[in-house]
């Protein structure tokens, strides 16, 4: 077995010091009487230390390589957005960047924009269609990203006075609209940049648009330092800084409990609950459920998996139990098991629709085994093989990110032990998402380009796939619906719409109904979703969840809206007592 790890970048950042003032006695002067000193003294910066897993690299919250809990706190605090979540999960407008935002037309579906004057970048460029115009192109064009399929209906922006009216057309009518144009990025200075949309937030923030800023970012300490960005035009944050810094779980217990960290975000397993419970009432624990569902991929643009019976026998043996309580290891997301396709398991009106019992709730080697006969292979010294060939097998996850690493090393163990050959490979996230994930494909089958020579071509991928915070039907297209060019012409090698490879033209045209709404989402969910799990491509796993531990030193910190975290009110933040 090989596995390929590679450095994260690092970068680094500049401390930060603080200095006090002192002054020197005045120069003699003729009076009668002395003249006064004063002493004047530098303010103490108000500070938030909030715990963190890890500061890896990779920023831009609509990259699937990116997908973090630090993404995410970043995003809130440094990007605007149209629309926010509220509390119960629907949208409002967020009138710090926006005046308004409405369907203004039916035929053709159009939406119009209006951005307020005074909203700019913090080097002072407005805010405009141009960033609209750009995160639409990146979202519809680039492999890897998060929940393309309502940009993909774009069919036209128009930019209105000085572009701070924006218009934007659909080829057909949307009902998610509202769940667009999230996380707006810097396009002046990014549509040019260097390494373009790959490169784009991967060590930094060339510009922000929120109420704070980039002070420090330093990958090899694991910190990142954000100030009061004094450029935001709208409510100034309550703290002058907050620092994200991370550390594993005995590190984060011994910051709480010190009043080091006034609280803290992190992964847990059921040892570091139980001592974080024993905090007592001095700490609040929540848990924070993500949008993101871990899941293995048996993705059938593979040579060996286009093969139904393959897939369905490679189903058949792996223990998807096992899987999940040795990546959850009792911690908050065992309770959040991902038995369905689409919905998540914290989402209003989830209801299981694995079946079961059997593959792929739980394993059947027999059942396994005759699948792979019937496919032409047969066991030999204990390994399966067909026309002389070892059924070998290249399982990826990407490099550093739990849980999909301990996913992919029990899922590696399970299949080895079952007669079948595997070639572990842990790519750069990167690397994984816009390049091995998204090689053309032609006939049905991913093709190795000129320009990906020695690339490997993945069989099975163990990633996380965001499906929760934005409409179902806009999940269920994004995660398995075609590109709108791909069932069009068969002879031209096309780079996927999804890292699965999936495009299924027997049930694209459920899904492109349940997108424009000609469905009802649960009417099409109820429909496709038996299909899904018969097509053998995805075994979800789990919903990733975080605890929040919010500790006595801070007020006004609290769990936020579903999937999205605390770091949304951190304008209203203040030091309490310790």
């Amino acid at each position: 077995m090989r596995v390929v790890n590679t450095a994260a970048p690092m970068l680094a950042c500049a401390a930060v010091l603080l200095a006090a003032c002192s002054n020197t006695p005045p120069p003699p002067v003729v009076s009668s009487s002395a003249s006064p000193v004063s002493t004047s003294t530098t303010k103490t910066p108000s500070q938030v230390v909030v715990g963190v897993d890890d500061v890896l690299g990779g920023y831009n919250p609509h990259n699937l390589a990116d997908a973090s809990q630090v993404t995410s706190a970043l995003s809130q605090l440094l990007l605007p957005s149209v629309f926010r979540p509220k509390d119960d999960g629907s949208f409002e407008l967020d009138k710090n960047l926006m005046k308004s935002a409405e369907v203004v037309s039916q035929q053709p579906f159009t939406v119009a924009y209006t951005i307020r004057p005074d909203a700019s970048w913090s080097d002072s460029a407005p805010i405009a269609a141009e960033d609209f115009a750009y995160l639409r192109e990146a979202m519809r064009d680039q492999p890897g990203v998060i929940g393309a399929a309502g940009y993909r209906l774009i069919s036209d922006i128009q930019s209105r006075e000085g572009g701070k009216r924006v218009e934007v057309t659909f080829a057909k009518p949307y009902p998610g609209w509202q769940t667009l144009f999230n996380n707006l990025l810097p396009a002046h200075l990014l549509k040019d940049a260097p390494n373009g949309w790959q490169g784009a937030l991967a060590t930094t923030f060339p510009a922000v648009a929120g109420p704070y800023s980039i002070k420090g970012l330093d990958t090899a300490r694991g910190e990142v330092t954000l100030e009061r960005n004094e450029r935001y035009w709208e409510k100034p944050s309550a703290l002058d800084r907050i620092v994200l810094r991370a550390a594993d779980q005995d590190g984060t217990l011994a910051a709480l409990r010190s009043g080091n960290d006034q609280f803290a975000m992190t992964r847990t397993d059921g040892t570091g609950l139980k001592r974080l419970g024993e905090l007592g009432s001095a700490v609040q624990l929540h848990t924070v459920a993500r949008p993101t569902v871990a899941q293995i991929l048996l993705r059938p643009v593979s040579s060996t998996l286009s093969d139904p019976k393959v897939r369905e026998g490679v189903t058949a043996l792996i223990d998807r139990g096992k899987l999940i309580t040795e990546a959850t290891d009792g911690g908050p997301s065992d309770k959040l098991r991902a038995d369905a396709q689409v919905r998540v398991p914290s989402a209003p009106g989830f209801q299981p629709t694995i079946p079961a019992p059997g593959p792929p709730s739980a394993a059947d080697p027999a059942k396994g085994e005759e699948l792979l006969k019937s496919a032409g292979y047969t066991k030999e010294a204990g390994t399966w093989r067909k026309n002389g060939k070892n059924l070998s097998l290249v399982v990826a996850s990407p490099a550093k990110q739990e849980p999909y690493a301990t996913i992919a090393k029990e899922l590696t163990a399970q299949l080895v032990a079952a007669g079948i050959e595997v070639n572990a490979i842990a790519p750069q996230p990167r690397e994984l998402f816009s390049t091995l994930l998204a090689m053309p494909v032609l006939n049905g089958i991913q093709q190795t380009t000129p320009e990906g020579a020695g690339n490997v071509g993945i069989d099975i991928a163990v990633i996380g796939q965001v499906k929760g915070g934005a409409d179902v039907a806009s999940a269920l297209a994004s995660t398995f619906g075609c590109r709108p060019d791909q069932l069009t012409d068969k002879t031209k090698a096309v780079v996927p719409g999804n890292p699965l490879g999936f495009c299924d033209p027997a049930l694209q045209p459920s899904i492109d109904a349940a997108l424009t709404g000609a469905t009802p989402a649960a009417d099409a969910l109820s429909a496709l979703e038996p299909e899904l799990w018969r097509r053998n491509v995805a075994i979800p796993l789990f919903q990733l969840a975080d605890t929040l531990a919010i500790g006595s030193g801070i007020s006004g910190v609290t769990a936020g809206p579903p999937m999205v975290g605390p770091f949304g009110s951190a304008v209203n933040w203040t030091r309490g007592p310790k």
